[in-house]
C-alpha cells in the first residue's frame, strides 16, 4: 500500500514531538524525505503559537525547517478573517497574536478560539456569549475543535473543543472549523504540495485519529497512517477503517515504509 503514496502531510505535536522532546528517528526520516525528493508539508492545528514561532521552534529542535514546508490552521484562520473583514474577539496565547498583526480588533463582530488555556475564564467566554446572544449573525469560528493533546508531560490536556462547544450549546450557533479534519484545510495543504487533483497518493501521518486521520481526510481518499505516540492510546487503531489506513510505532516507521516503496 506504501507504494501508492508519493507525498506526506505530516501532523506535528505528538507526531515528530511533544514540546521540547523530539520522537526518536524523527530528524533523520524527514532528513531522508528531502534527500528522496518526495513532497511534504508538515499539516498542524498548533495554535499556541505563530506560525513563525513554530518555524523557529522547530528549528531549535534540529529539524531544519524553512516557512514554506509548514502549513497551520492558525495561518488558514487568520486568510479566513482576512478574506471576510472580521474584526476577532481573540482567544489565543501571547505568543500566537503576532500571526494576527494588521487585523482590526476594534468593536469585534467574530469569535475566534484556539487552543488558550489562559484565555480560557468566565469573563473572556462570557463577553464571546454575549458578542453572540446579542447578535445572531456574529459567527463562531474554531481553529480547530481537538477534545485534547499531548503536553509537555506526556499527559493529555483538554483541547479547545470543549470550550468551542459550550458556546454552541449557550448561544444555539454552529462554529466554523477552518483546521484538521475538515476537507477544506486538507484541499489547501494538497494544493501547496502540487496533488490537489490526485489526493489518493497522498498520505497523512498523524496521531491523533479523530483530528488528524477524521472527516476530511477520509473523504478525500488519503491515506491515513496512525502513530502510536502523543495523543495515542491503545484502541484508537479500532476506530481506524478502510484499506488505506495504516498503524506505525512512530513517524520514523512510517515515513520509512514510505521511502522503502518510493521509486
Amino acid at each position: 500500500m506504501t507504494s501508492q503514496v508519493k507525498a506526506l502531510l505530516i501532523d506535528l505535536s505528538g507526531t515528530i514531538h511533544i514540546d521540547s522532546k523530539v520522537i526518536p528517528g524523527a530528524i533523520e526520516a524527514i532528513q531522508t524525505l528531502r534527500a528522496k525528493n518526495i513532497p511534504f508539508r508538515f499539516a498542524t492545528n498548533t495554535t499556541k503559537v505563530s506560525s513563525k514561532k513554530l518555524v523557529d521552534k522547530l528549528n531549535g529542535l534540529g529539524f531544519q525547517v524553512n516557512d514554506k514546508e509548514v502549513f497551520t490552521s492558525l495561518s488558514a484562520c487568520r486568510d479566513l478573517i482576512k478574506d471576510r473583514q472580521f474584526r476577532p474577539l481573540l482567544f489565543m496565547e501571547k505568543e500566537a497574536l503576532e500571526e494576527f498583526d494588521g487585523i482590526d480588533q476594534h468593536d469585534p463582530n467574530a469569535v475566534v478560539i484556539g487552543l488558550a488555556p489562559s484565555e480560557f475564564h468566565y469573563s473572556k467566554m462570557n463577553d464571546a456569549f454575549r458578542l453572540m446572544i446579542d447578535n445572531k449573525d456574529t459567527p463562531l469560528i474554531a481553529v480547530h475543535k481537538a477534545r485534547y493533546f499531548a503536553d509537555k508531560d506526556e499527559k493529555l490536556s483538554l483541547g479547545p473543543g470543549g470550550f468551542v462547544t459550550a458556546l454552541e450549546y449557550a448561544t444555539g450557533s454552529s462554529a466554523i472549523t477552518v483546521g484538521k479534519p475538515t476537507r477544506s484545510f486538507f484541499e489547501l495543504a494538497l494544493k501547496q504540495i502540487g496533488f490537489q487533483d490526485s489526493p489518493e497518493k497522498v498520505a497523512i501521518i498523524g496521531d491523533d485519529v479523530n483530528s488528524d486521520l477524521g472527516d476530511g481526510a477520509e473523504e478525500l481518499g488519503l491515506h491515513r497512517f496512525l502513530v502510536r505516540t502523543g495523543k495515542y492510546r491503545q484502541g484508537d487503531e479500532t476506530k481506524l477503517h478502510g484499506d488505506n489506513t495504516r498503524v506505525f510505532d512512530s513517524v520514523a516507521d512510517a515515513i520509512h515504509a514510505v521511502v522503502a516503496s518510493y521509486p
